[in-house]
């Protein structure tokens, strides 16, 4: 009988591209979206039921009361551990590893994502975890709707059973005219940025490939405290790791890596663009959240937290108010909103 799963929930970072509503005191996993409860609180709603276990959540210590209240408010309870620092995600899962059995199956999940289809998402997490009892370091693939520049792309190699395959390579974030080959070629997937596998076997391939980095998260871990009900490792150590995503210290380099698909409805909500194509929209694609009317628009999104927004006569515009902050950004460059968060968070 497969053993439960440990949701580990990575919970951090400054969400810039969706400035001025994500900050860095409140990035986007704590911020509703779509519906009322935040991202982080959704993730935590999907990763429940009988085959789940209790939750892990990586996160920095300017976001523990953050963490706290959404735990307050699902009812659920989880380890927290803090990061004196982020250090990247392969660093982050590996604090988790060591503080658990080498036996227990992790499913590390982003906090910031919106699955449309959890039922689905659960299945595909039991399909992983499966495979992952098998020593395979497994990743959720997506069907690519479109030659997207912003997501990593898995290949897939040889069926391994009904449901998962042998990852033939990863490819991070290729140029228009790579991803559109991909597309067309019909065996690449988006990476969702999920993966499931046993602890034991995420620090021993990672022990391969970036031997310093494991030694250091150990003896972080060996120095850590808890208090307050939250775990802090060695600050010194831990801080001095060189920040790392998975995908680049690990999934790149093992030959044990899988693939489960998974049609759950996935997005990143990577920019207001995006976000706005998931909102509820009128006739003319134009669509409004908080108080503020369109006239003879087209494809116009609105966000407001108090101050009325009227618009008349405008195409492809994104506006956004957020205390003091008002965004006003043409659809096509919704994609640099980030560079103005960069600097409004300095």
């Amino acid at each position: 009988m497969l053993d439960k799963i440990t949701p580990l929930i990575l919970c951090g970072g400054s969400g810039t591209r969706l400035w001025p509503r994500s900050r860095a005191a409140r990035p986007k996993p704590f911020l509703p979206l779509l519906g009322d409860r935040s991202l982080f609180e959704e993730a935590l709603g999907r990763c429940q039921g009988e085959h789940f276990d209790r939750p892990v959540v990586v996160t920095g210590a300017a976001h523990v009361e953050l963490v706290e209240l959404a735990l307050v408010r699902t009812g659920r309870h989880a380890e927290i551990i803090v990061e004196p620092r982020p250090r990247g995600t392969a660093a982050a899962v590996a604090l988790a590893a060591v503080r658990l059995p080498d036996s227990a199956i992790l499913l590390v999940c982003p906090s910031d994502h919106h699955i449309g289809r959890p039922d689905v998402f659960t299945k595909a997490s039991h399909e992983a975890a499966t495979l992952a009892e098998q020593g395979w370091l497994v990743c959720l693939g997506i069907d690519p709707a479109a030659a997207e520049t912003r997501f990593g792309y898995i290949q897939r190699g040889e069926a391994l059973d009904s449901a998962g395959f042998r990852v033939r390579q990863f490819v991070e974030k290729p140029d228009k005219e790579t991803a559109a080959k991909y597309l067309s070629s019909g065996d690449f997937a988006w990476n969702a940025g999920i993966f499931c596998f046993r602890g034991g076997d995420y620090l021993a391939e990672l022990e391969k490939y970036r031997p310093e980095m494991t030694a250091a998260v150990r003896a972080a871990a060996e120095l850590g405290q808890t208090k307050d009900s939250c775990f802090h490792p060695g600050e010194a150590i831990y801080s001095a790791i060189r920040a790392e995503s998975l995908d680049y210290a690990l999934m790149e380099n093992t030959d044990r890596a899988a693939m489960v698909m998974a049609d759950m409805g996935w997005s990143d909500i990577g920019d207001w663009q995006t976000l706005k194509r998931m909102r509820e929209q009128d006739a003319n694609g134009n669509s409004v959240r908080g108080s503020g009317n369109v006239i003879d628009c087209r494809n116009v999104f609105i966000e407001t937290d108090g101050p009325r927004v009227h618009a008349i006569g405008l195409d492809d515009v994104i506006i956004v108010v957020d205390g003091d902050d008002v965004l006003i950004s043409s659809a096509a460059g919704s994609t640099r909103i980030g560079e103005l968060g960069k600097e409004a968070e300095k």
